[in-house]
């Protein structure tokens, strides 16, 4: 089975549910989303797989989100928000974990328990 982590190791939540994959033997495929973000593509894959939109995972208290003037009713295209994230991965909700096709965000981080 594979399994990926969309990681921040400054964000203490992404460290302790990669702490949590590591503890069940799982050596998951680290993807350091702020050095390499994902494609529009990647995240329509992701939010499919998370049963989500582009909003629910929007970090709108960053600073960056505030400059923008973000805000969760924002009348947007599933385009214009999947560009922002590319644009600016901190924007990202995280971490995201995906394993088998299902993919669950680790706040907190044993939410995660219910994919593996």
């Amino acid at each position: 089975m594979s399994t990926v982590i969309y990681h921040n190791p400054r964000c203490s939540k992404s460290r302790a549910t990669l702490a949590i994959l590591e503890e069940r033997g799982i050596e998951p495929q680290v993807i350091a989303y702020l050095k390499t973000p994902p494609s529009k593509t990647e995240l329509r894959q992701v939010l499919e797989q998370l049963g989500l939109t582009p909003p629910d995972i929007i970090r709108f208290n960053e600073q960056v989100a505030k400059q923008a003037g973000l805000t969760p009713n924002d009348e947007r295209s599933e385009n214009e928000w999947l560009e922002l994230m590319v644009a600016n991965p901190i924007l990202i909700e995280r971490p995201i974990v995906i394993r088998d096709g299902q993919a669950r965000i680790g706040r907190p981080p044993e939410s995660v328990l219910e994919i593996l």
